[in-house]
């Protein structure tokens, strides 16, 4: 194992696109919306779009222009921009069915990699979402695709969204550990900035297609992180486990 996880003893896991596949899972439940309410657009495309509204509505957060509200909240707002931009009338479509919509962010599927990779890394470490999701979604995602958290961490934790240190250093803080005795494990090179500012180890997981064949970003380590793994199975070799 990498000798500077010996003192580690916790893992702190980024959720959309390191563990959870949010891009194609988005669009399959899209997909009968679309088609029922006559909505002419790409499910995927559609899907894209509405992360794309992701950080926007986080930054009016973090940047203290508005209070605190968990991600459910944002989703749900970003999803009637979202329709009202593709020119959909929101009154013809009943609140319930957007907030059913919303609800698709709570049934993610896993890569591949990630529940057989947890469940190995579970063995050494105690692991935890380290996320912008708030706590009941990503309780109700855990359920839905199997992973098996000890806890769970971050955004609603703190009451601020990453890369904010009070997000890091709230869910360091619950598992009483200090902060060289956690790392945090990310398929984003600016969360590891982040984690690594905080005193965390960091741990890169490549995820080439979390946007789709014409990804840009994150293709890469920008910065030599602890560890550089394609997959959390390579993860868990890595760290022994």
């Amino acid at each position: 194992m990498n000798p500077v996880f010996d003192q580690v003893a916790f893992l702190g896991f980024d959720v959309f696109g390191t563990v959870v596949d949010w891009r194609t899972s988005v669009a399959r439940e899209v997909e009968p919306f679309l088609a029922r309410h006559a909505i002419s657009v790409d499910p995927l495309q559609f899907a894209s779009d509405w992360r794309g509204l992701y950080q926007p509505s986080m930054e009016e957060v973090r940047s203290g222009r508005r209070q605190y509200v968990t991600l459910d909240v944002l989703n749900r707002e970003n999803l009637d921009t979202v329709l009202t931009r593709h020119g959909v009338d929101l009154a013809a479509i009943p609140g319930q069915q957007r907030d059913e919509l919303t609800r698709a962010w709570e049934r993610l599927d896993p890569w591949p990699d990630s529940v057989a990779g947890l469940t190995r890394l579970k063995r050494r470490f105690a692991i935890g979402a380290l996320s912008n999701g708030h706590i009941a979604g990503m309780l109700n995602l855990a359920r839905y695709a199997g992973l098996p958290w000890d806890v769970i961490g971050g955004a609603e934790l703190s009451r601020s969204y990453k890369p904010q240190a009070v997000t890091y250093q709230r869910t360091i803080a619950a598992v009483g550990r200090l902060p060289e005795e956690t790392a945090m494990v990310a398929a984003h090179n600016d969360d590891l900035v982040a984690a690594r500012e905080n005193g965390m180890r960091t741990v890169f997981v490549c995820r080439p297609t979390e946007y789709g064949a014409q990804q840009t970003k994150d293709l890469a380590p920008t910065q030599a992180w602890d560890i550089v793994v394609s997959s959390l199975t390579e993860a868990a070799d890595a760290l022994g486990c």
